[in-house]
């Protein structure tokens, strides 16, 4: 029997990137693209290599394939989530039958762009783990896992939001409160349904990859020796996306696109935004959206009144080379 699991791309609606520093946030699962993993029975225990390559046409395609992909594929994300799934069933006194399996993954998001495509094959491939061998993983601990495998394994820094929303999905807000994370082990998620939400856009540049620890790296030092302009923006992020689950909610509609553009303001703050990124926000502003990043840069979310606000962005994104869909979330 062939198991095949799937996990989606992410977009961070408000919030972000206050996650990884005990904020709170409102994610939405994008099921226009996916991460999935087919895992089967075998004598050994294999990883087939599907979608890393391994031979190049010349070194003109290496440079190419390095750019868009990094030195390093989807292996070593499943390789990390197996360690980690197996170190939580070694805790939990959880005995494993014993058989092995080969596993291979594929993935239709675009790379380093912000839309957590690391964390769904890592999300995707827990999920055919769990079921090929029979084990169940209450479902606020299936985001620790993913962080960890990542962090602890990989030494890739990030935040909770993007596994909390794969394993979810949906539209979920998250209260990473640091005493009730202490306490219980993981924050306060809410399902919010998407049908409350408004008319959304995502628009991505796949010429503005980049891996999103080695952004967020500098923040966290400056988070952790606790500089002022640091702490208290992150707070005011927090309190973003707080308001924003309270706006939709209520449909408060207008309020929730102020608050999409002011997360990406306080954002500009902390953090240097390049020109290229930069451009894309300003570009879906001048056609009458709003525009924050989805995670670190190369993808923009935001909001649109109408088919002609719609149809402006398509036309003047694509100018700088950048393509505009309509999130699928439910």
């Amino acid at each position: 029997m062939i198991i095949e699991s799937r996990a989606y791309a992410r977009a961070g609606l408000l919030g972000n990137p206050s996650d990884g520093y005990f904020g709170k946030t409102v994610s939405i699962t994008v099921k226009n693209f996916g991460a999935g993993v087919s895992l089967y029975q075998t004598p050994e225990l294999v990883f087939e290599e599907t979608e890393d390559a391994n031979s190049f046409r010349n070194i003109y395609h290496l440079a190419e394939n390095v750019k868009q992909k990094g030195y390093y594929g989807g292996r070593r994300l499943i390789m990390a989530t197996v360690k980690k799934f197996l170190d939580y069933c070694e805790e939990n006194q959880v005995r494993l039958p014993n058989k092995n399996f080969t596993v291979r993954y594929r993935s239709s998001i675009p790379r380093q762009v912000g839309l957590a495509g690391s964390s769904a094959i890592m999300t995707a491939a827990l999920r055919a783990l769990m079921q090929f061998y029979g084990v169940e993983i209450p479902l606020d601990r299936i985001p620790n896992i993913i962080l960890a495998a990542e962090k602890d394994e990989l030494g890739i820094n990030a935040g909770l939001q993007d596994r909390v929303i794969q394993a979810y999905e949906g539209c979920v807000y998250m209260d990473f409160d640091r005493s009730y994370f202490e306490n219980h082990g993981h924050g306060k998620y809410e399902r919010i349904d998407p049908n409350l939400l408004p008319k959304l856009y995502l628009a991505y540049k796949t010429d503005l990859s980049k891996v999103s620890g080695a952004v967020h790296n500098n923040l966290k030092e400056r988070f952790d020796r606790g500089e002022e302009l640091v702490i208290k923006t992150i707070d005011e992020l927090a309190g973003v996306a707080e308001q924003g689950r309270t706006a939709i909610l209520n449909k408060n509609y207008g309020l929730l696109n102020e608050l999409i553009d002011h997360n990406f303001n306080l954002r500009c703050k902390i953090m240097n935004i390049s020109d290229s990124n930069m451009e894309l926000v300003e570009t879906a502003r001048k056609s009458g959206a709003s525009a924050k990043f989805t995670g670190s840069g190369g993808a923009i979310v935001g909001m649109y009144k109408n088919d002609d606000i719609l149809s402006k962005l398509i036309v003047n994104l694509k100018r700088i080379n950048a393509r505009v869909i309509k999130p699928y979330i439910v």
